[in-house]
This record gives C-alpha cells, sequence and structure tokens, in this order.
C-alpha cells in the first residue's frame, strides 16, 4: 500500500483579538489551554484502510462521504468563542438524544446510523459529525477515529481539528478533551483531504 510522508502542520495559533476580546475569553472559558501548542497536533502516518463498517455507511450516506473541494484551503477551523459553544451544544445534544445501547453481534452487527434513537459510540460519532456539517463547519475538520479503550475494546470518537488544537468529541464524556488528554490508544483517522482516506495513527504528535 502507498505510504504518504508524516503530516506536518503549521497550523495558525488562534489568537484573541483586542476589540472585545472580554466576550471572547467569556466565551472560551472551559476549553483547555491548547492555543499555539503543537504538541496538540495529531500526527498521520502511512494510509491504511478504513473500518469496514465506514464502506457500508458511504453506501447508506453517500453525502456524508464526499470530499469537499479546496479541502486544504484555510486549514482547521477557527476557534472562536461561538464554535467553542456550538461543540459543546453538539457533544451535549448527541450524547442525550441517542440511548445507549451495545452491539452484541460482532461485525455483522455494525450498522453506522445518523441520529438513531438507540446506537453504540459509532452512531454517536458519525450523528455528532453530521450535525457538524449541517451547521456549516468544514468536513476537512471533523474526522471520525478509531481508538482502542484500556479494555481492549476498539471505540469510535469525532476529533475536531481547530486552530487551538485536535480535541475529541466522546459518547463516554461529557467533557470536550484535547486528544492528548484521552486514555486511549490511537488506531487511525479520516484524512483532512478526503474523508475516505484513513490513516494510521501514532501516539506521538508532531
Amino acid at each position: 500500500m502507498r505510504s504518504i510522508s508524516k503530516w506536518v502542520a503549521a497550523f495558525a495559533a488562534a489568537s484573541v483579538v483586542a476589540g472585545g476580546s472580554q466576550s471572547v475569553s467569556a466565551g472560551l472559558v472551559g476549553i483547555p489551554n491548547m492555543l499555539g501548542s503543537a504538541a496538540k497536533r495529531m500526527s498521520l502516518g502511512s494510509y491504511v484502510l478504513p473500518p469496514m463498517a465506514y464502506t457500508q455507511f458511504c453506501l447508506r450516506y453517500a453525502d456524508q462521504c464526499r470530499p469537499q473541494r479546496s479541502t486544504f484551503r484555510g486549514g482547521p477551523a477557527r476557534l472562536t468563542a461561538e464554535r467553542w459553544e456550538e461543540l459543546k451544544d453538539v457533544n451535549r445534544a448527541i450524547n442525550a438524544a441517542i440511548i445507549p445501547q451495545r452491539n452484541t453481534e460482532g461485525l455483522a452487527g455494525e450498522r453506522w446510523l445518523v441520529d438513531p434513537a438507540r446506537g453504540d459510540c459509532n452512531d454517536y460519532a458519525v450523528s455528532k459529525r453530521s450535525r457538524l456539517l449541517a451547521r456549516g463547519w468544514p468536513a476537512r475538520a471533523l474526522l471520525l477515529s478509531e481508538v482502542k479503550i484500556s479494555g481492549g475494546e476498539h471505540h469510535l470518537v469525532l476529533v475536531v481539528r481547530t486552530s487551538g488544537g485536535d480535541v475529541v468529541l466522546d459518547n463516554l464524556s461529557s467533557q470536550i478533551r484535547p486528544w492528548t488528554r484521552t486514555p486511549y490508544r490511537w488506531l487511525r483517522l479520516q484524512t483532512p483531504g478526503n474523508p475516505n482516506y484513513w490513516a494510521a495513527l501514532g501516539s506521538q504528535s508532531v
């Protein structure tokens, strides 16, 4: 399989402009101190196959898997007070809307559904991505990622790439956290250039 060099991200640090800085600061209360720290960016490795269930998901929701044009223009999403509140709102709303239901059928039962009444981690992650896309967030910043939790079980989360760093929306936590502050082993991630291409992940950051 083709390999690509490490993604070297030179993302601009988010800054608070002087005019209205007080209101912006108030809106950023509770955000971890990610701004300007290169240690908060993920390092992408070689291409890997996407999860099998993702292919089935794209057959069901083709609009969720279309690459956006001019994907790299502008880099990650600019983190503002309004966008931070939007992330918290979507994370909270989806976590509350879907009743947790474990998949007991293994791979045969893997069905990633948007906004189901009941579902597992996969459904939470794709529903949050879908909701943020509908609110105008760029696809390049909304990346599904497969991780492994401490018990060895595979788990799906949504990584949001912002000018302040990569943060995680997770159904196992009500808090939005930097990816470095999660207790997971990171396995693979959608690439910003095309949601249908996935890349391997290591524990290192760029």
